[in-house]
């Protein structure tokens, strides 16, 4: 029977090659996305930021809109690739570009929960996993190399930079479903159709639209394509990880949501926080994600 582990987790992300979080405070995090620097609000970095005023230079700067939900644009103060500029983590390569939405084409706090996806389908090289909301595909690029993949996201401009950052770490040949759908509805087709699945990871967003205009709100929808996801699932399956941001929701509450959904299965339900290490000595943890785990073995 899969508990629920008593204790909070804290995944850790720690800086790499192309990218590292230079700096936070004040309600804003100085990062570097390979040789550029930049610079986005961050209401959780609610202390002091560690340098002065004139080390916090930046290519650009995103200024958000006035309302809560959204909006604003990038201030720029270099000449950053519109079209966007090439980055990789271990083996994937993939192209981080300056999106309407604050966000750079990847999300690196995800950085240690592809590690530990691959970690718990080590020594396998045919399992079938599904990356639902799988936006521009670095965590599928990543988990290919255990088996074939099915990648799903509504949106057919986060698919088509999927595919590209396929061709860019050379893995267009890799086994690698790309699908413009609903998460939630192809989940469940998926599980009319008797499907199963070694792991699933899921990122669904606070509020979002299919193809087809469907409606996504997470509060409302996420405990359906929680439990279809648990029926794609068995006691030879490994795991399933769902991360959740921008919400006013505790990491207990879809830590208690997956425990009840995996109760039949063995194995331990965990959750907690993913968090991004400052750089350099005495580099604070910055918090940016509820997650909650069920891992098999």
């Amino acid at each position: 029977m899969a508990d629920l582990a008593p204790t909070p987790v804290v995944m850790e992300g720690q800086p790499w090659e192309h990218y590292g979080l230079i700096d936070s405070g004040n309600g804003r995090k100085l990062e570097r996305y390979g040789s550029y620097r930049f610079i986005r609000p961050e209401p959780q970095a609610m202390w002091m930021p560690r340098l002065s005023e004139d080390d916090w230079k930046a290519d650009a700067e995103f200024i958000p809109g006035s309302d809560e939900d959204g909006g604003g644009r990038w201030h720029f103060s270099a000449d950053v690739p519109r079209e966007g500029w090439p980055l990789s983590w271990n083996e994937v390569n993939f192209t981080a570009q300056c999106t309407p939405f604050r966000h750079l084409g990847f999300f690196p706090d995800m950085a240690p929960v592809w590690d530990w996806m691959r970690g718990q389908l080590a020594g396998r090289d045919s399992a079938q996993t599904m990356n639902l909301f799988g936006y521009t595909g670095v965590g599928s690029l990543a988990l290919s190399q255990c088996g074939s993949v099915t990648h799903v996201d509504a949106s057919k401009k986060s698919v088509a930079q999927a595919r590209d950052n396929a061709a860019l770490s050379g893995m267009e040949d890799r086994p690698i479903r790309w699908l413009i759908d609903d998460a939630a509805k192809f989940t469940a087709r998926e599980v009319r159709r008797g499907n199963r699945y070694d792991g699933i990871i899921l990122d669904p967003p606070k509020f979002g639209r299919g193809p087809k205009n469907e409606t996504w709100r997470l509060e409302e929808s996420l405990p359906g394509l929680i439990a279809d996801c648990r029926q794609l699932l068995d006691d030879d399956s490994k795991f399933l990880f769902l991360t959740v941001y921008a919400v006013r929701m505790s990491a207990l509450s879809i830590g208690g949501l997956l425990a009840e959904a995996f109760a039949g299965l063995p194995g331990m339900v965990e959750c907690g926080e993913l968090a991004v290490r400052e750089e350099g000595e005495g580099g604070r943890l910055l918090p940016t994600a509820i997650f909650a785990r069920w891992s098999n073995g």
